[in-house]
């Protein structure tokens, strides 16, 4: 399971041009589902983004988690991060978890992290999506626990 994850001053995503979900201060996760991806896999990566020390603490360093600083949690589902760009110009998805799988298992990612974070907005799963974002930094971080590990 993939989470490309940015730091943000405010990030939003819209469908059809109306706003599904925004934050303020926080993290905006892209969330890509891989073939052979499971409940443990998301557990630990969700644990992982929660955790990941990424916003600065009284001297500038990057020593507070999401946790820490109560921030806004915007995740977004992307299949295409689990592309394989290795050949040729166009990506393949054959690594990429099938619709149906992906679906749950983002489901069960964002459920997750309603139950262990205040504030968590989403997208809609499989729509086509518009994301705004103010990166602040920019900070952005590639998280990943591959399948089976």
């Amino acid at each position: 399971m993939i989470a490309l994850i940015q730091r943000v001053k405010n990030a939003s995503v819209s469908i059809e041009e109306q706003v599904a979900g925004q934050i303020g201060v926080g993290l905006l996760v892209f969330l890509g589902v891989e073939e052979g991806d499971s409940a443990s896999e998301a557990d630990r990566l969700l644990k992982k983004v929660l955790a990941y020390r990424v916003f600065p603490d009284s001297q500038g360093r990057m020593n507070l988690s999401l946790r820490d600083t109560g921030g806004g949690l915007l995740v977004i589902s992307q299949f295409t991060l689990a592309a394989d760009t290795s050949r040729g110009l166009r990506p393949g998805f054959s690594r990429a978890a099938a619709p149906q799988k992906a679906r749950e298992m983002f489901e069960y990612w964002v459920d997750c992290a309603r139950k262990a974070h205040e504030v968590v907005q989403t997208g809609q799963f499989g729509a086509d999506m518009q994301v705004s974002l103010l990166n602040d930094g920019p900070v952005t971080f590639w998280l990943q626990i591959p399948p089976g590990s």
